[in-house]
């Protein structure tokens, strides 16, 4: 049953991806020539209402929608990483003109040519675990 839910959810999301255009390759190209907001609406909606909802999440008592209790494992804060892995994953990004979620959405609409970007994130995610241990946490 839960994992039902969980592609609902992902299929929700995908079409809300793809209705919203966060998955145009035109669109992820216009926001780094900075030349139009939309990505950057989406993005700092998201931001938002993920801040607002975590801090909600972190009051005492909540439950999952099953019934488990929530607990978020603090983690530890060093610039180095989030700084290297940002870059990387924006350069990624810009070059690839897809970020993970919308690859399976461009996927889904028939983009036969991002197989390319698909099989270059599996290639990357091997890669970081072979390395993992070397990478800076």
């Amino acid at each position: 049953m839960k994992s039902l839910f969980y592609v609902l959810i992902g299929v929700f999301f995908g079409i809300v991806l793809f209705k919203s255009e966060a998955a145009s390759w035109f669109r992820i190209y216009e926001m780094f020539q900075f030349d139009s907001f939309h990505m950057y609406g989406i993005i700092g909606s998201a931001l938002v209402l993920g801040v607002v909802f975590t801090q909600w999440v972190k009051r005492p008592g909540r439950k999952s929608f099953f019934g488990d209790p929530i607990q978020i494992a603090a983690k530890e804060k060093s610039i180095s990483r989030y700084a290297i892995g940002g870059t990387i994953f924006g350069l990624g990004w810009a070059l690839a003109g897809a970020c993970p979620g919308p690859i399976y959405v461009l996927l889904g609409s028939g983009f036969w040519t991002i197989l390319i970007v698909f099989f270059g994130t599996l290639l990357g995610t091997f890669a970081y675990g072979l390395l993992r241990n070397r990478l800076p946490h």
